[in-house]
């Protein structure tokens, strides 16, 4: 894919499923909340996934989504405690660290934009190491809207001054990536490979990449 770096001056990167491998996520809101819910509840499994299931879908495009203090009050289980148990899983997708030294290469402004709660995004950052690639890191609840709503975009260019026009955007995340779009994001790519564990996805509405290389040039 050939792709005109000259007109970009900015780089929105979302976190989970974009940068990160989306298999931690999965596994954990999936598998591993709901087993520590029907424990807890005394619930049968199968119980459990339902009624986690339920209340994940009532929250779904809301800050509450991906507030883990929320969930914590809500399922009444220690959820930071729950994810520090499983950080060994988290892991960097292989393409996203060569394609953030290629933009720093390019002296591109490179911010990462996330739905993720704070806790949930110092303690992937710091497994990952990645912290040091990026201008700025803004999380929705920095800015009280998630990146399904408009606000969220409006409320970003006034903090960081990006200019949609030049502007690229990469997420796994349709509805945020149509929200940017709709704010007049240039640039706006699906990732279409979010886990290593799921079959790859494509977009009709969105540019899809299966890899950030098909955007760097060297």
């Amino acid at each position: 894919m050939a792709f005109d770096w000259k007109a970009v001056d900015w780089v929105l990167l979302d976190m989970d499923g974009t940068l990160l491998d989306k298999h931690f996520d999965d596994y954990f809101w999936e598998t591993l909340v709901p087993q520590e819910y029907a424990k807890r509840h005394g619930m049968s499994p199968e119980e459990a996934k339902q009624e986690c299931f339920a209340r994940y879908q009532r929250e779904e495009g809301t800050l509450n989504w991906t507030d883990i203090d929320f969930w914590s009050r809500e399922l009444d289980l220690d959820i930071p405690a729950l994810k520090e148990g499983i950080r060994h899983m988290i892991e960097v997708h292989p393409d996203s660290e060569p394609f953030l030294q290629f933009l720093r290469r390019a002296g591109k402004q490179v911010a990462l934009v996330t739905n993720a709660h704070y806790k949930t995004l110092d303690l992937k950052m710091n497994h990952a190491g990645l912290l040091g690639y990026f201008d700025h890191v803004i999380s929705s609840f920095d800015l009280g809207a998630p990146k399904e709503d408009q606000e969220f975009w409006r409320r970003l260019q006034d903090k960081i001054g990006y200019d949609p026009e030049r502007t690229l955007l990469v997420d796994d995340n349709r509805e945020a990536l149509q929200a940017g779009k709709d704010f007049g994001i240039k640039y706006p790519f699906f990732k279409g490979l979010s886990s290593s564990r799921q079959d790859p996805e494509t977009s009709r509405r969105f540019a899809t990449l299966m890899s950030f290389m098909e955007l760097v040039e060297e």
